[in-house]
């Protein structure tokens, strides 16, 4: 059974900084694409960050320069650092991945909210 189990999200200032981890199990990992969304509240969920299987990044406009997307395959685990942290960037991040073999089955974690505050 696949898990993806996403962690470290929090309240911290506009400016800050935050990591977050997103652990998976039951799967393949390193072979598999992985990805950080985001949603707020009546909006669609939106692609912040990918990494694939190969270590290839790729960012949101809105979060280049500021969000590093990194995985360990070690670990089964990605991260995303976020720093320069606005309150725009309040939402809950979800973590998803990608079987890396077909099916291409998309997995998603439960979520972790991120509160910037001004």
């Amino acid at each position: 059974q696949v898990q993806v189990v996403e962690s470290g999200g929090g309240l911290v200032r506009a400016g800050g900084s935050l990591r977050l981890s997103c652990a998976a199990s039951g799967i393949i990992f390193s072979i598999s694409p992985m990805s950080w969304y985001r949603q707020t509240p009546g909006k669609e969920r939106e692609l912040v960050a990918v990494v694939t299987s190969g270590g290839t990044t790729n960012y949101a406009d809105s979060v280049k320069g500021r969000f590093t997307i990194s995985r360990d395959n070690t670990k089964n685990t990605v991260y995303l650092q976020m720093n320069s942290l606005k309150p725009e960037d309040t939402a809950v991040y979800y973590c998803n991945l990608r079987r890396g073999l077909p099916p291409y089955i998309d997995y998603w974690g439960k979520g972790t909210l991120v509160t910037v505050s001004s």
